[in-house]
């Protein structure tokens, strides 16, 4: 896997040598971010040999680079999943790449159901944690010892100084944020209401099919993290309708203006 992600590091170094300090990943829905800020580069996934693709309709598949105010940035727009059939080692491919870009802060955003009730669809919600007991561990086999340690700690994956970036940064643009612990399921179907419930009980505020496994390797390889979520639906059993992804990207697009406001100062002063 190593040597997996050097070929591909040297196939994104042949195209551009931006390095960013600052990675960002952009949920279902959410990508039009990587549209508005200075764009200086672009290299679509199918461009970087042994590159995992996205499938999903909505992900534009490709990473951006550039600039938000004076910050270099590299965005992925649109995200690679574990339901898509890929091995979870390749599903944080690009977040371990976009480390090894340069990267050292990481911010994360999806599309999730809110199993709080107390959430509403249109919520933006804080990870405060996550919970991974539906999903492997993208650590599970021989640990990449160029990367990080073989047990790293997990006390802290989202960053409480982020956090507190976050709930600022909202503050200032005037936008009502949540703060929960996200829950990562395998997907594709959407959770059951006895999942949700059982999520529910774990402590759990959010549900989604992405994110937490990222932020796993991402804090395994020492990189700062914070989390964004998109309450696009509330989850089964709490929702009154039956779920679809089409109710997801309406959502997202609803809070499409704050969204970008709020992502765009969160990156300033990470």
């Amino acid at each position: 896997m190593y040597n997996k992600l050097m070929g591909c590091l040297a196939s994104v170094r042949a195209k551009t040598d931006f390095k960013p300090e600052v990675a960002v990943i952009l949920g279902s829905g959410l990508g039009e971010f990587a549209n508005e800020i200075e764009i200086v580069d672009t290299i679509s996934y199918n461009e970087i040999e042994g590159f995992p693709v996205s499938t999903v309709k909505g992900h534009a598949g490709r990473f951006v680079f550039g600039y938000v105010e004076n910050t270099p940035v590299v965005i992925m727009q649109g995200r690679v999943h574990y339901y898509e059939g890929y091995p979870m080692a390749d599903v944080v491919l690009p977040t371990r790449l976009m480390g090894l870009m340069g990267a050292k802060k990481l911010l994360l955003t999806n599309a999730a159901g809110g199993c709080n009730p107390n959430f509403k669809p249109g919520d933006l919600m804080i990870i405060a944690d996550h919970i991974t007991t539906g999903v492997p561990s993208p650590l599970i086999g021989a640990n990449i010892e160029e990367l990080g340690t073989r047990f790293p700690d997990m006390s802290e994956v989202y960053s409480n100084r982020i956090q507190t970036v976050i709930e600022d940064c909202a503050k200032k643009c005037g936008i009502e944020m949540q703060k929960g612990v996200y829950v990562q399921f395998t997907g594709p179907n959407y959770e059951t209401p006895s999942e949700v419930r059982l999520a529910q009980k774990w402590g759990g505020d959010a549900v989604g099919m992405s994110t937490a496994v990222e932020a796993m390797a991402a804090n395994h390889m020492g990189m700062e993290i914070g989390g964004i979520s998109c309450i696009t639906n509330m989850a089964a059993g709490i929702s009154k309708v039956q779920l679809n992804h089409k109710e997801v990207q309406e959502t997202a697009d609803m809070v499409a203006d704050n969204f970008k406001k709020l992502v765009a100062k969160v990156i300033v002063n990470m």
